[in-house]
């Protein structure tokens, strides 16, 4: 009656009946889909057949259960003889799916999708020797993990796993949001630009995973946040997306837009952090990223003026072309009587200072 119950309502629901009970509502279709449990469901993409072997705790081994089916909305149920204890799940790949019966393949797809969720999955080790299993993801999310237990040594080798980098992350926040809705966020700050970010990547942006109860979903730095933070790296963690997201369903989402307005929020605050108590964190950080963050004070009207504060720019009084002078310092010493604030824009560092305007400036104590 279980694997009726349970594994029964996918085969009857048949692929035709499946696509014409999504309704196109997100939040409607998640339910059906969480009902019809599409992740077994999926099965029959690679498979003409699966087959379900099954023996549950206290019931006797002639009373195991195989069930089968090929997807069509028919499947059969019968009883054998199973010593074991548990479930075995076979698929009978299709000719032209045969790639996943290669062990590079299954690993690299465990890699992706399933390294941190919260059971171990185990394959043979290959080599010629006594069969061995191995386990092949992590079975751990260090995201889900109170602050409390994780050490920087933690952040860092988790920043480099996740982003595939070498270098060492700035800065991180690390965020459980509850309430009308359920996420968890761990954003980093790079120490280095790819050498494309000022002039690609605003579309089709990587770097931000989003998980769903720790499956990995997709990357979506594109909407879950606004293009002149793309620098950030991270993943987020929801608790309530929908399982059957697309791009499309993530951009009319309005979780999704809570949830973007959240992260917008935290790396400013942790931008904010780094300027006011670790200047010379923030002043690298803006060396690699500051022509990127520009872009948010045409396109962010809502944090604009907090952009603003984080914007540093070359100054005559101070050394060199590094931008380091925010608008608050060159108001702050601006002398008595002095109501303008004076800037010269340029194709280059050296063309500005060379300006004959800025020399009659500086000749004049601004």
């Amino acid at each position: 009656a279980e694997v009726i119950d349970n594994i029964g309502t996918v085969a009857r629901s048949g692929t035709r009946r499946f696509l014409e009970s999504l309704s196109g509502d997100a939040r409607k279709d998640t339910a059906l889909i969480g009902q019809f449990g599409v992740g077994f469901y999926s099965a029959f993409v690679v498979a003409d057949k699966v087959t379900l072997c099954s023996r549950r705790a206290g019931v006797d081994a002639a009373a195991a259960v195989r069930w089968e089916s090929t997807g069509t909305g028919e499947y059969s149920i019968d009883t054998f003889n199973q010593a074991e204890r548990g479930t075995r799940v076979t698929l009978h790949l299709k000719p032209e799916e045969e790639e996943f019966l290669e062990p590079w393949r299954l690993r690299s797809l465990v890699a992706k999708f399933s390294d941190h969720i919260a059971f171990p999955i185990r394959m043979l080790k290959e080599g010629d020797g006594a069969p061995e299993w191995e386990t092949v993801n992590h079975a751990a999310a260090l995201w889900t993990r109170p602050k409390a237990e994780l050490s920087d040594a933690d952040y860092q080798g988790f920043y480099k796993h996740a982003a595939h980098a070498y270098d060492e992350p700035l800065a991180w926040t690390h965020n459980r949001v509850e309430g009308n809705q359920s996420y968890t966020s761990l954003l980093y700050l790079p120490t280095q630009a790819p050498f494309d970010m000022a002039f690609s990547g605003r579309e089709e942006r990587k770097g931000l995973k989003l998980y769903i109860r720790r499956v990995f979903i997709m990357d979506a730095s594109e909407q879950l946040l606004p293009a002149y933070l793309r620098f950030v790296r991270g993943v987020v963690d929801s608790d309530d997306l929908p399982l059957n997201v697309s791009r499309e369903i993530l951009q009319e989402n309005r979780m999704v837009q809570q949830i973007r307005s959240g992260l917008t929020k935290r790396t400013l605050d942790l931008l904010d952090g780094l300027a006011t108590e670790q200047k010379e964190k923030f002043d690298t950080f803006f060396k690699a990223f500051g022509s990127v963050l520009k872009e948010g004070i045409v396109e962010d009207f809502g944090n604009r003026e907090r952009i603003a504060k984080l914007l540093r720019y070359a100054s005559t009084t101070s050394t060199g072309q590094n931008a380091t002078v925010s608008l608050d310092d060159y108001i702050a010493r601006m002398p008595e009587g002095q109501d303008t604030i004076w800037y010269v824009t340029a194709d280059s560092y050296a063309a500005a200072a060379h300006s004959p305007q800025l020399e009659a400036l500086k000749a004049r104590g601004i």
